[in-house]
């Protein structure tokens, strides 16, 4: 059996780049919601949503420009949207601290996770020849409950998804990355908005648990989501 405390682990360096707001409350404890900006090792950046208790943040010095390590899960949820599924996803927060120089040498963005393929995976080539496939990742965790994480791979590895099967389970290693993209609206008009995914590292299969879980697969059967 996968340990749900292991098959979903996330570590990010980052700076806090916006207020926290209220998201919901959960057996009388709040939960609020901030956006990290995460450096890549480029000039460019990631812009992150984070979830967080309140349980954690209390006390804690929050302000935008706060540097800080943060270790959690990555979560989705579904969000109706003009009558349609959309699947959200945040960093859920397990530690939060102000980052120190001892944790300079921390790697920023760090995801590891553990699950099964869902959607069969869509190999493709760029206009330039970049070879990529994205990948549908559902991964367990307790009270029967799933979180539907996409991913994307490059090169050889996207080779290797394309010989990959519905049920397959695999362990992915990466770092969460946000790009922006044009919504057309029904009314005609367009917005910009962030999707989200992980850019696949390195992945490995795991034969001893190529099955779907049952209330996965009833999950799959019941929910068209959607992404973007």
């Amino acid at each position: 059996m996968i340990n749900y405390l292991d098959n979903n682990q996330i570590q990010l360096v980052g700076t806090i780049v916006s207020e926290r707001t209220f998201s919901h409350e959960v057996y009388g404890e709040g939960f609020y919601s901030f956006d990290l900006e995460v450096q890549r090792l480029s000039d460019t950046s990631d812009i992150i949503p984070v979830m967080c208790s309140e349980r954690l943040l209390d006390g804690f010095d929050y302000h935008i420009g706060q540097k800080v390590v943060i270790d959690g899960q990555y979560r989705s949820y579904n969000n109706m949207e003009n009558e349609k599924n959309k699947l959200v996803l945040t960093v859920f927060v397990k530690e939060i601290r102000v980052q120190t120089e001892a944790d300079n040498e921390l790697n920023t963005n760090e995801i590891i996770l553990n699950g099964f393929i869902c959607k069969k995976p869509i190999y493709r080539t760029t206009p330039f020849g970049r070879e990529i496939a994205d990948i549908l990742l559902a991964v367990n965790r307790a009270y029967n409950k799933s979180d539907y994480i996409p991913c994307i791979a490059w090169g050889r590895n996207a080779r290797f998804c394309e010989r990959m099967e519905v049920g397959q389970n695999v362990k992915v290693f990466g770092r969460i990355q946000s790009r922006q993209y044009e919504k057309k609206l029904e009314n005609g008009t367009s917005e910009i908005r962030r999707a989200y995914e992980v850019s696949v590292s390195k992945m490995e299969l795991d034969k001893a648990h190529d099955e779907v879980p049952a209330d996965v697969a009833v999950k799959l059967t019941n929910n068209e989501e959607q992404i973007g």
